[in-house]
């Protein structure tokens, strides 16, 4: 049998049998670099928005942290609670947070694997998660870089890298939060000219 070729429609087949919704909101899992530098986690209180059907919220838990996972698809969250019964699940807005999340106790705020592509509203997330955070709190984010989603299942450029929120609008408005920016990181992905990954820590400071 002959080689696919990658035509357009080719490529727009394979794109959209991959971009299901469970895919959408499932996570490939926390990454060893990511998973290396969580080992101190163990009894902290973590709060890990847009935690989809719970996968990397449940390695969260088994890292000894005291996660809650929120997330404003029903759907994602009834499949989380059914998978990881033994877990807090709330189901909101990492956008516009309840009242009972935003009193400044946890020790970190995560966001993995596709919550750029879910954040709507830099501002408003990010006040959020400096209001959820206690002093000496950390953001921390690790999920696909923008402009490594840019590039279709066959390596090439077809994306718009500003359709979504870029590395630095968020690391602006993370600031603007009152967030002290700790570190930021691009990995290189799939094709080691592009970025693929991005990693970015941010601390609330001490009263």
């Amino acid at each position: 049998m002959a080689p696919m070729e990658p035509t357009d429609e080719n490529r727009r087949a394979f794109d959209e049998r991959h971009r299901t919704a469970e895919n959408v909101l499932a996570a490939p899992g926390i990454p060893e670099p990511i998973r290396e530098r969580l080992h101190g986690a163990e009894g902290s209180r973590v709060l890990h928005l847009f935690s989809g059907t719970g996968r990397e919220t449940q390695e969260l838990a088994e890292l000894g942290a005291l996660v809650t996972g929120v997330d404003d698809d029903a759907a994602a969250v009834d499949a989380a609670r059914r998978r990881h019964p033994d877990l807090p699940w709330v189901h909101a807005d990492a956008h516009a947070l309840p009242p009972e999340l935003l009193l400044g106790r946890w020790d970190l705020v995560y966001l993995g694997h596709g919550s750029l592509r879910r954040i709507r509203a830099l501002d408003s997330w990010a006040s959020g998660t400096a209001a959820a955070l206690r002093p000496g709190g950390v953001l921390l984010l690790h999920d696909e870089h923008p402009a490594g989603a840019c590039l279709d299942a066959f390596g090439r450029w077809r994306g718009d890298y500003f359709a979504a929120a870029g590395v630095g609008e968020v690391v602006s408005a993370v600031a603007r939060a009152g967030l002290v920016l700790r570190g930021l990181e691009e990995w290189p992905g799939r094709d080691a000219n592009v970025p693929g990954h991005v990693v970015l820590a941010a601390e609330k400071p001490e009263d």
